[in-house]
C-alpha cells in the first residue's frame, strides 16, 4: 500500500480497535510501500499486515448487511 492507503488503513484499524502500527517498509523512504507492524521500532518490528487484514475481514462476517455484494436496481435520473 502507498502512503494514502496507509492513512486509510490506520484509521480503519483504530476505528475497529485492531492493534497495529502502519509504517513504511523502509523508514527512510515514505514514498515506498507501507505495511502494518506490531510495534513502531524498525529494529524489532514484525510485519502483521496479513493478520491485521484478516482481523478487519472478521469484523464483517458473511451474511450480515454490508458484508458483500447485494442485488438491487440503479435508477438513472430523469433528464429534463
Amino acid at each position: 500500500m502507498d502512503a494514502d492507503e496507509a492513512r486509510q488503513v490506520d484509521a480503519m484499524l483504530r476505528q475497529l480497535g485492531i492493534p497495529g502500527v502502519v509504517a513504511p517498509e523502509d523508514p527512510e523512504n515514505t514514498a515506498g510501500p507501507w505495511r502494518v507492524y506490531d510495534t513502531a521500532d524498525p529494529a524489532t518490528r514484525r510485519d502483521v499486515t496479513a493478520d491485521a487484514l484478516a482481523s478487519v475481514a472478521a469484523k464483517f462476517p458473511k451474511g450480515q448487511p454490508g458484508s458483500g455484494p447485494t442485488r438491487g436496481f440503479v435508477i438513472p435520473p430523469k433528464d429534463g
